[in-house]
């Protein structure tokens, strides 16, 4: 966060815990951080009446959990209630499951949440949830900025005109950081509003019936450039995202085959995605066509794995190759106890049943060294690189080889691993 927005985040502030030594400590931190202004309450229902009072509403608060009478988890919900949306700051010694609860809860009431912290609080811990913090309110006000609604006819003008390409995130293996394959991801270019969301046109695609065409320009871009990757000695395999509503299309097995032929590409280097709460959804025919697409060779991965409600059921009847797990479950858990414990048995199911295990949203180093000692196949996330367009590959492959021993495993107790 640049320094005039951490300023401004920091100018005025309302402390609220029932410990009268914690809540000095606190304003302590916040003063040594610049803050200009600071209130202090006692519980929930001292707060509530502060702020009624306030002609402005302070920038931050912090927020103790446990307090008489209105405790800091009913206090946050009075706030969405009355639309008093201050950015939180939750400060408790409770357990890190209650803690994890309590952070679900406010980013499902779509409140501006800085962190959760463990108490004791210091400013380093203070100073990184600050300068990490991304108001949501921001992205919400771009998408409610006026803008010509989209409509069927954009949408199928720019698939036709080439305007939605395929960019790639880079899958890498765990233990050795060297590439194994790449995930399309769609983006739609377009000449006057720029990049749009894949959120706002894969639906538009689905309820119009444009996801076929979609889709097969997606996958006829993608086998088209791991073709070229091959032919230049890069055999990486490709992920393509599949719409559970193709599934149900009796051509779709005969299109697709027809591409693989197109660009001589094997059906061994491509990768379909499902999202497990799909499969659940479209029965019947799906299933056949998963079946299909496996004994042709395509490989089958199961995407946002235990986001759904019948992962395991999926498993067992499905002949997927690949377990993609949902980054909520990978993001932070090397400091988060449950999400480990979750992580891991996923890891270990997985690797029982012979699946390639891929975790998505890896982000930091401590939740990579975590994944090695786990066991997992495939990193993909913003630490390894962000989705790119396919002639940024070879660039950020010539930068990536030079930070190889950085993510290969920490050595213990002999010499690190062997060159590439």
């Amino acid at each position: 966060m640049p320094a005039d927005n951490l300023n401004e985040l920091i100018k005025s502030a309302l402390v609220v815990d029932d410990s009268a030594v914690q809540r000095q400590h606190s304003v302590q931190l916040l003063q040594q951080l610049g803050a200009d202004l600071i209130y202090e309450a006692g519980n929930g229902n001292e707060a509530l009446d502060l702020l009624g009072l306030l002609m402005l509403p302070p920038s931050l608060m912090v927020v103790d959990l446990e307090m008489p009478g209105m405790d800091g988890i009913e206090l946050i919900q009075q706030l969405q209630q009355k639309g008093i949306d201050v950015p939180l700051i939750v400060a408790s010694s409770r357990e890190t499951s209650l803690l994890l609860s309590v952070e679900t809860m406010i980013h499902a009431l779509g409140m501006n949440l800085i962190g959760v912290l463990q108490k004791p609080l210091n400013q380093n811990q203070l100073l990184a949830a600050l300068e990490s913090f991304r108001p949501h309110g921001d992205a919400q006000q771009a998408d409610l900025d006026p803008q010509p609604s989209m409509c069927e006819h954009d949408l199928g003008a720019a698939i036709e005109g080439g305007q939605v390409l395929p960019y790639f995130q880079p899958k890498v293996d765990v233990q050795t950081g060297i590439l194994k394959g790449v995930e399309a991801l769609a983006r739609w270019i377009h000449p006057q509003r720029g990049m749009v969301s894949p959120d706002r046109f894969i639906p538009l695609a689905e309820q119009c019936g444009l996801i076929h065409p979609l889709t097969l320009a997606m996958m006829d871009q993608a086998m088209g450039q791991a073709a070229i990757w091959h032919s230049r000695g890069l055999a990486i395999k490709v992920a393509v995202n599949l719409s559970p509503l193709l599934l149900e299309k009796p051509d779709f097995l005969h299109r697709i085959l027809e591409l693989v032929d197109k660009h001589a590409l094997p059906a061994e280097h491509v990768v379909l995605e499902i999202t497990e709460s799909s499969v659940v959804a479209h029965k019947g025919n799906s299933l056949g066509m998963l079946a299909r697409l496996r004994l042709k060779g395509f490989g089958l991965s199961i995407d946002d794995y235990g986001t759904g409600f019948s992962s395991m059921q999926q498993l067992a009847r499905i002949p997927f190759t690949e377990l993609k797990i949902d980054r909520s479950f990978v993001h932070g858990a090397h400091d988060r106890k449950n999400l480990r414990v979750i992580l891991q048995s996923a890891l270990d199911m997985a690797q029982r049943l012979e699946l390639v295990t891929v975790a998505e949203g890896v982000e930091t180093m401590e939740d990579w060294r975590l994944l090695q000692d786990f066991g997992c196949s495939l990193g993909q996330g913003y630490l390894i690189g962000k989705p790119m367009p396919a002639h940024e590959l070879p660039l950020w492959l010539k930068g990536h080889h030079r930070r190889l021993h950085e993510l290969r495993p920490v050595a213990r107790g002999t010499a690190s691993g062997s060159a590439l």
